[in-house]
């Protein structure tokens, strides 16, 4: 398996998080984040670019870091870990655009009230990324073996994903759903931002807040299948926290740049399940052929492209 060593030292460590720390806050206090509003599509390319921008350049000055600190092989090979990596977030993290569609249509929320609710799902998904990709780095160093699991849950679940592609979850079936709704003081109708309000001085949640907690609780899944699926380019702890926060982080302008066009890409899903597939096997394999992280790059930008492509040309003639 890849027992790469971690490049990431402690200043390291702590630069990123005070950028990611700077961006939020800017995200909540400066560029609108607290004033109610419907992103636009405009907005949301701006956006997007910008945090694929900031990951490339990331990347790039990592390489360069690295490339004097530790020499150029290291270099080239963490710079094409982040960049697999990152790809691979970023391409799983579209799954998580078609359930927020779902989450935000079954409840009807309006879309200058959508930004706000996902603002705080993207703090959330930080914390909970975090905290399991240090898990996982800790399981996998000292139990080697799991990588195998990993990788037999992989394969499961991407067959699964083939098989459900064009199914969608009943949000009434929801178990965290029914639990909230059996347990707290749910409110009726929308109020606007607020998650709680106080009617004859008793609080309730607002429907708003089920949302956030569907949100929530949706990121805990696809978790579950990314951060497993990242340990199998790289082992290294700092290689997959980044990129796995550079894709989260990016994640809610993309779900705003493709809200409107998500049912042109409806065949992107099967390509997501053929990398997840891919990557599971990967992992299976590795004790008798290592696949070289610059193919497994190849190979997913193949299957996420053509899904894409085939999702357009399938889709045109309903545009047209």
């Amino acid at each position: 398996m890849n027992n790469s060593i971690s490049i990431g030292e402690p200043w390291m460590w702590a630069a990123f998080i005070a950028f990611v720390l700077v961006m939020l806050a800017l995200d909540l206090f400066v560029f609108g984040g607290r004033k109610a509003h419907k992103v636009s599509v405009r907005e949301a390319a701006v956006w997007s670019l910008v945090w694929v921008s900031l990951a490339l350049l990331f990347n790039a000055g990592l390489w360069w870091y690295l490339s004097g600190s530790a020499g150029p092989e290291i270099a080239d090979r963490k710079a094409l870990e982040f960049l697999t990596g990152y790809l691979i977030e970023k391409s799983l993290s579209v799954d998580n655009v078609f359930i927020f569609l779902l989450i935000f249509s079954s409840f009807h929320v309006s879309a200058e009230y959508q930004r706000r609710v996902l603002i705080y799902g993207v703090l959330g998904a930080i914390v909970l990324r975090a905290v399991m990709i240090l898990a996982g780095a800790w399981v996998v160093r000292e139990f080697s073996w799991v990588l195998y699991l990993f990788g037999f849950f992989l394969v499961v679940t991407g067959m699964r994903m083939l098989v459900m592609a064009e199914k969608e979850p009943d949000m009434t079936k929801n178990p965290v759903l029914k639990f909230a709704r059996r347990h707290l003081r749910i409110s009726e109708g929308h109020h606007g931002e607020k998650f709680t309000v106080t009617k004859d001085g008793v609080r309730y949640f607002t429907p708003l807040f089920l949302v956030l907690v569907l949100i929530e609780t949706s990121d805990v899944v696809f978790a579950v299948d990314s951060i497993p699926a990242i340990f199998a380019i790289t082992t290294d702890p700092f290689i997959v926290f980044t990129s796995n926060i550079f894709a989260i982080m990016g994640l809610r302008a993309l779900y705003f740049l493709l809200a409107d066009v998500a049912d042109r890409f409806h065949l992107l899903k099967y390509g997501l399940a053929m990398v997840l597939t891919f990557i599971g096997a990967k992992m299976l394999i590795a004790p008798w052929y290592h696949v070289p992280v610059a193919a497994s790059l190849a190979i997913v930008a193949v299957l996420i492209g053509a899904s894409v492509a085939a999702s357009l040309i399938a889709t045109r003639k309903e545009v047209a």
